[in-house]
């Protein structure tokens, strides 16, 4: 019996031993790793023009690449629209160009003659009213008379007057300001044929980055508004890691620190990351996070940017992050 206590006594001394080891030693030497979630993001793609859609050409779970044509409505309203446009250009600069270059010569000439003939036709009838005067003096015509050739008389004169100011006019050319507004008719038609134009190429759709299409929501024939969604992506650049770190091992997370990531899936497969950002701000760990320590721990969001995602990570999919091992 007295060799069996000190066995025991051994045992409980080795038994503690191995517990401090555990509990002490060991852990301060193992490699420190964090738990996050894949992040990825997504993007709903639509129109912004409507219409009907003619054609969709991507299915759920296509890969796709920037620059990919995914869908089409019909351009045809378009392309009279971008027509119209176009026509309207055309009249507007042809309206620029005549203020520019101003009244034709034949214009000219022909004012100039209108003009020579109303003076003769004024000197005409200065003429006759003279006449008419001498002769309403020795009562020879009737007051009557006279009158009408001083009508007339005055009436040519007018016509000369007229014809002066309209030919000076003409040799003027157009006034400045109208000038300026054909230019501004111009630029408006220009800005009208540019919106169209861009009302044309926004009948395609196409990818903005490298994707997987994960939601097919309209389909060929459909009227569509614009702005509504057509296409959902999940796009493959960048992807992110959303953990959590607590404030003793913050120090040993800032940005730019080169990290390790791990899958359940494929738990010897190593990503690589850099940490991108980290909160300012302490908050109380998600429900959805699995740590080692309380989930009611206070910890500091950060994000990792993954470097070589070879398209096998998921939204939402649990990922393992350690510091890379430096003797590696």
């Amino acid at each position: 019996m007295k060799k069996i206590i000190p066995v025991i006594l051994l045992l409980a001394v080795a038994g503690g031993g191995v517990w401090y080891y555990l509990d002490r030693i060991k852990p301060e030497h193992e490699p420190l790793q964090l738990h996050g979630n894949v992040d990825i993001r997504g993007v709903d793609l639509g129109f912004r023009v409507g219409g009907r859609v003619v054609e969709v050409l991507k299915d759920e779970g296509d890969l796709v690449k920037t620059g990919d044509l995914l869908a089409r409505i019909d351009p045809a309203p378009y392309e009279r629209a971008l027509e119209q446009a176009k026509a309207a250009l055309a009249s507007a600069e042809a309206q620029a160009r005549l203020k520019k270059a101003g009244y034709r010569p034949e214009e000219i000439e022909q004012a100039r003659a209108t003009l020579a003939q109303n003076r003769v036709v004024a000197d005409n009838a200065e003429r006759a009213y003279k006449r008419q005067a001498d002769l309403v003096k020795q009562s020879s015509v009737s007051r009557q008379e006279y009158e009408n050739a001083e009508a007339a008389r005055n009436e040519a004169i007018q016509r000369v007057r007229l014809a002066e100011a309209n030919l000076n006019q003409l040799e003027a050319g157009f006034r400045t300001e109208e000038i300026d507004a054909a230019k501004a008719a111009v630029e408006q038609a220009k800005a009208a044929v540019g919106s169209a134009q861009i009302q044309l190429a926004d009948t395609t759709l196409m990818s903005p980055s490298d994707a997987v299409l994960i939601t097919r929501a309209v389909e060929s024939g459909a009227i569509v508004q614009p702005g509504t969604t057509v296409l959902s992506l999940s796009l493959e650049n960048p992807v992110w890691v959303r953990a959590y770190v607590s404030e003793p091992d913050l120090g040993k997370f800032p940005p730019g620190t080169k990290v390790e990531l791990f899958t359940d899936g494929k738990p010897d497969h190593r990503y690589h990351g850099t940490v991108g950002f980290v909160a300012p701000s302490a908050e109380f760990t998600p429900k959805s996070v699995e740590t080692k320590e309380l989930r009611t721990s206070l910890v500091y969001r950060m994000r990792v940017v993954v470097e070589d995602s070879d398209g096998s990570l998921r939204q939402g999919m649990p990922v393992t992050i350690r510091l890379p091992n430096p003797t590696k």
